[in-house]
């Protein structure tokens, strides 16, 4: 059964759930896990897509932005807004306030929450919903990224 994390971060904006879910993307790629990063809109996808270039100085993560079309066969990290994400079945770092609705097949869905009242409250929609359904459900409060740690 799918593994539900949700991640409720220190910060209120967009950029920090951004920044938060590359580096995720890039720890879930490392350990050999195929990732889809499901963003909320095109434009967010297109961000992301261009903040795994940069988000830090040494690192790659060979990835793939599939907006409108299905990805191709082989990249590990792809990011999208609602298509079928292909192969990828393994992690799912959601960004969108939304549950995908072909989130069941993968193995771990990343719920990646920003510390604000609207953004909260939906969360707490979601985890009601996987709950619910008896989903294995993991909070991890990441405070310590405030001061400039990395989980």
């Amino acid at each position: 059964m799918t593994r539900i994390d949700f991640y409720i971060l220190p910060v209120a904006e967009p950029h920090g759930a951004l920044s938060f879910a590359c580096r995720l993307a890039e720890k879930a790629w490392l350990a050999g896990n195929s990732v889809y990063l499901h963003g909320a809109d095109d434009a967010q996808a297109r961000l992301l897509d261009e903040m795994l270039w940069q988000f830090r100085d040494a690192s790659f993560v060979p990835h793939e932005l599939a907006l409108g079309a299905p990805p191709r066969p082989g990249c590990p990290v792809v990011i999208g807004t609602g298509e079928d994400p292909g192969e990828h079945h393994e992690v799912l770092l959601n960004l969108g306030g939304a549950i995908p609705s072909f989130f069941a097949r993968f193995d771990r869905v990343a719920e990646v929450v920003l510390n604000e009242a609207a953004a909260r409250t939906e969360s707490r929609r979601r985890w009601a919903f996987y709950k619910d359904r008896g989903y294995e459900l993991t909070h991890h409060d990441m405070q310590h990224l405030r001061g400039g740690g990395e989980h």
